[in-house]
């Protein structure tokens, strides 16, 4: 488990905590795969009968690591090696069997939308900002977020958070339905513990269960995998090199020259 990740296990849940504030927790190579590790490894172990994820610092992530992707987009090997493997939390989320619970405050971007629809409860600070920037960087959404986030709110919302990078708050994504309440800060991860041992309460088989028949798990890895074609291709584009060297130079990116 990376320094990034928080690992810590108590009353049948464990506690997963992004740990980079001085980065706004965006997420590494590493912190991809702890948490999928994690959430793997929660799948074969009795002890854990309920995930809470949430974060240290002023943020809850600001999504992947965008010097990782500008090095696949730079033709990096490594880098090219590490995407080519896929992105274990997106894959470890789409197999994930124990429930999860998520305690959202400050930013969440890209990732940290896009998991929250394989949370099964999430909370989220009232003045938290969610979006999913991905046309923004000249990418495509992923972890089946095409799918399940205009299941979820309805294609108009969707296709706004995905194309034009609208950042909604807290209050709304509650009232859309990404979240089950929008609460204050002070109070966020108390209230999110609580739903999380509530559920480590239950019947362990009887909530798996119920989880499994409430996901379409072959149409979730169906389209994760859709997603994951279009998703490495942009990101080797000449769109996405002119994407990242404008938010590296934090100016509006200009796609008209771009082939």
């Amino acid at each position: 488990m990376t320094d990034h990740i928080l690992s810590a296990q108590a009353d049948g849940v464990l506690t997963l905590t992004f740990n980079r504030p001085e980065k706004k927790n965006a997420i590494t190579g590493a912190m991809y795969q702890a948490l999928g590790d994690a959430i793997d490894g929660a799948n074969a172990d009795a002890g854990v009968r309920c995930i809470l994820v949430q974060a240290n610092g002023d943020s809850f992530t600001a999504g992947n690591d965008l010097g990782e992707f500008a090095a696949v987009n730079a033709g990096d090997g490594a880098a090219n090696e590490a995407r080519g493997k896929g992105n274990p939390l997106l894959i470890a989320l789409g197999r994930a069997k124990k429930p999860i619970v998520a305690a959202v405050h400050g930013r969440a971007v890209g990732v940290g939308v896009t998991m929250l629809l394989h949370c099964d409860l999430v909370y989220v600070a009232e003045d938290a900002l969610l979006s999913t920037p991905f046309v923004n960087l000249a990418l495509a959404p992923e972890a089946a977020s095409s799918l399940l986030l205009p299941a979820r709110i309805g294609h108009a919302r969707a296709f706004s958070m995905f194309v034009l990078g609208e950042t909604i708050d807290g209050r709304t994504a509650a009232a859309w339905g990404i979240a089950n309440a929008a609460v204050p800060m002070a109070e966020l991860r108390e209230r999110a513990l609580k739903a999380a041992q509530a559920v480590a309460a239950r019947a362990a088989a009887s909530v798996q269960g119920a989880k499994a028949l409430m996901r379409d798990e072959p149409s979730i890895q169906e389209q994760m995998v859709r997603e994951n074609a279009i998703f490495s291709a942009q990101l080797k584009s000449a769109e996405a090199k002119e994407a990242f060297a404008a938010f590296a130079e934090k100016r509006a990116p200009d796609f008209s020259k771009v082939a």
